[in-house]
């Protein structure tokens, strides 16, 4: 008995696998956590992106803010709302605050878009908690005179 418990402790042979198997999960968590911060940083950019080409377009009176000649919000919601989803990420209406006559910085004139957004992570299928962080853009353009 004394030498199959010896053989058994003193065996070498799967030693590789047990060590990956106790690494593995460690460095899958790692790597899931880069990507996924990386794909937040991703989404925060393109929401600014659309906030800033969404004030921009209100500020300069372009004709998919403003078809009609005036100001129109449901267009200029539309607008941000097309310029996320070219970078892959559908943005609710309702997320979106296109304002054409408000201050920024205390400094009147100004166009103003704020997008609000819920960002969830593949993990947070997992770990719920994880779900809908709010992630939120705004951005300001001088109106035009």
């Amino acid at each position: 008995m004394k030498s199959s418990a010896r053989k058994f402790w003193s065996n070498v042979a799967g030693t590789a696998a047990i060590e990956f198997a106790m690494l593995a999960v460690p460095f899958l968590g790692v790597v899931t956590t880069g990507v996924e911060v990386g794909r937040a940083y991703w989404t925060l950019e393109a929401l600014q992106d659309s906030a800033i080409q969404g004030a921009r377009c209100i500020g300069v009176g372009a004709s998919s803010c403003s078809p009609s000649g005036s100001f129109d919000s449901t267009s200029a919601i539309a607008h941000v709302q097309s310029v996320a989803q070219a970078w892959g990420i559908a943005v609710p209406a309702e997320s979106i605050t296109a304002t054409q006559d408000t201050n920024c910085g205390n400094v009147p004139g100004f166009s103003e878009v704020r997008i609000s957004y819920a960002f969830s992570p593949i993990t947070g299928k997992l770990i719920p908690a994880l779900n809908n962080l709010p992630l939120s853009a705004s951005s300001c353009f001088p109106h035009k005179a």
